[in-house]
């Protein structure tokens, strides 16, 4: 494949599973390092940090650091920095992502209702209590905007599959009459600022990951070259009824070297 000058990577489904590396993965990374080919790996991930990301990769064999991650959480503090400064957020996630939403002001647990400017959704779990989300609801009805983090329906986990953000976050737009600003894959927001993190143009960038919409389409939609591969959330049955095409479907991204002719 000829003309890629920089490779974006998701990395749940695509590089580990649970954190574990697939198999052929990490040399595969080190083989993109060692062609010095610019890369970035781009994660809805919401329940760790760029910095925690890095070193559990890193305990997998990987050759990477916290400045090669973008987060969901790292993009979403610049969006709420940007669009909406000074809010006060209401914050429903699982997970410990506080070191990337510097510049938020989150409101503490308990506060008298209706205490947000913007509930923000990360990564679904434990979290997503009845009780968390109809807090959301009331704060949505008395005029707070929604913010999502991904709109993702489920992932892979060692376990099988588990249910995302995604399977809640319709309900709650419908009964609160509101539409979230998603600002994690697949919002066009987010590839734009991984390509201007590696400073390339989209028409040179390959995109690789296992969820077919989030991942792939939503990449090509940008202009980025999309590889699906069969690995992850993977399943046929999306592909088949997909509303589009990937560029390129691979087994593994252990053979993705090979595609790029490393």
């Amino acid at each position: 494949m000829d003309g890629i000058g920089a490779v974006l990577i998701d990395i749940d489904g695509v590089l580990t599973v649970s954190w574990r590396a697939l198999p052929g993965t990490v040399r595969a990374l080190e083989r993109l390092r060692a062609a010095g080919l610019p890369l970035a790996l781009v994660t809805n991930t919401t329940s760790r940090t760029r910095a925690r990301i890095a070193g559990k990769l890193a305990d997998e064999g990987f050759p990477v650091g916290p400045e090669d991650i973008l987060t969901a959480p790292a993009v979403t503090a610049r969006y709420l920095r940007e669009h909406h400064p000074d809010a006060r957020c209401l914050l429903i996630s699982s997970g410990d992502v506080a070191d990337d939403l510097a510049g938020v002001d989150i409101v503490p647990p308990g506060m008298p209702e209706p205490a947000a400017d913007v509930v923000v959704f990360g990564g679904a779990g434990e979290e997503f209590s009845y009780a968390a989300l109809n807090t959301a609801f009331r704060c949505l009805r008395c005029g707070a905007r929604l913010v999502a983090m991904h709109r993702n329906l489920y992932w892979r986990t060692a376990d099988g599959l588990d249910l995302d953000t995604g399977a809640f976050l319709p309900g709650l737009e419908r009964a609160a009459g509101v539409e979230a600003e998603v600002t994690g894959k697949p919002s066009g927001a987010f590839f734009a600022t991984a390509l201007a993190h590696l400073g390339v143009p989209a028409s040179r960038t390959l995109m690789v990951g296992d969820d077919i919409e989030s991942d792939v389409l939503a990449a090509q939609r940008c202009g980025i070259t999309g590889v699906l591969v069969r690995t992850g959330k993977f399943q046929p049955e999306t592909l088949r009824e997909a509303d589009g095409t990937p560029d390129e479907v691979l087994d593994s991204f252990a053979e993705l070297p090979a595609l790029l002719g490393l």
